[in-house]
C-alpha cells in the first residue's frame, strides 16, 4: 500500500518516513506542501493513506483534505492529519473537512501507529 506524507518540514517527514517504514510500510511518497501532494495524488490515484500536516505555503493541509474530499477518487482515502493545531475548535474544523484522525505535534510512533490502524481497521488484539 502506497503511503504518501505531506509536511514542509523535511525533518518531520523523515521522522513518520522511518516510523512507517519500521511498522512495515514500504512504498511511501513525500511531498512538501498541499500543491505538491495534489499532483501525486492526481497521478497515483492508489494511494491508501494521506498523512498531512495543516500549516504549509503553497496549499495548506485543510484545503488539501477538502480538495481531496471533493474529487470522487478519493472519497474514500483515510486522512491522518499531523500538526501542532491542538486546539478543539482545529480537530472540529479538519474532521468537518474530512480527516479520519488527527494527530498533534509532538507525538510519538506508537500514537501515529494507533491513528494508522485505527483509520485502516486494524485490530491489535491478539
Amino acid at each position: 500500500m502506497k503511503l504518501l506524507i505531506v509536511d514542509d518540514s523535511s525533518t518531520m517527514r523523515r521522522i513518520i518516513n522511518n516510523t512507517l517504514i519500521r511498522l512495515g510500510y514500504e512504498e511511501i511518497l513525500e511531498a512538501e506542501n498541499g500543491l505538491q501532494a495534489w499532483e501525486i495524488l492526481d497521478k497515483n490515484s492508489d494511494i491508501g493513506v494521506l498523512i498531512t500536516d495543516w500549516n504549509m505555503p503553497e496549499m495548506n493541509g485543510l484545503e488539501l483534505v477538502r480538495k481531496t474530499r471533493a474529487d470522487k477518487r478519493f472519497v474514500d482515502i483515510p486522512i491522518i492529519m499531523v500538526t501542532t493545531e491542538g486546539g478543539k475548535v482545529e480537530v472540529i474544523t479538519a474532521i468537518k473537512a474530512g480527516v479520519n484522525n488527527y494527530i498533534v505535534k509532538p507525538f510519538t510512533p506508537q500514537i501515529l501507529k494507533e491513528k494508522l490502524e485505527a483509520v485502516l481497521g486494524i485490530n491489535e488484539e491478539q
